[in-house]
């Protein structure tokens, strides 16, 4: 599987984020969501599947970004849950 990274904005005050949401968990069942709008997701798909299948839940005027991970990665200030869930899912072993 491989590993991506997912970010958006919602532009329009007011817009429901749990359709987006939901579908990202729908997805994949691995994922890691520790800031706010942007989620880390390991899948079969592709970057280009995974914003085709998204972009059926944002408006015309919002944002959102799907980037494959290469396995290097460096952090800061997570809790220990976090930490080790993006040590076993972004680097190597």
């Amino acid at each position: 599987m491989k590993t991506y990274l997912i970010g958006y904005d919602l532009n329009k005050s007011g817009q429901n984020y749990d359709a987006l949401i939901n579908r990202i968990k729908e997805i994949s069942s691995i994922w890691w969501h520790n800031l706010d709008s942007t989620w880390i997701i390991k899948s079969n798909s592709s970057a280009k599947d995974i914003r085709d299948d998204l972009k059926l839940y944002i408006d015309a005027n919002d944002e959102l970004l799907v980037a494959g991970l290469t396995g290097e990665a460096a952090w800061a200030g997570f809790k220990d849950k976090g930490s080790t869930w993006l040590l076993n899912n972004i680097l190597p072993s």
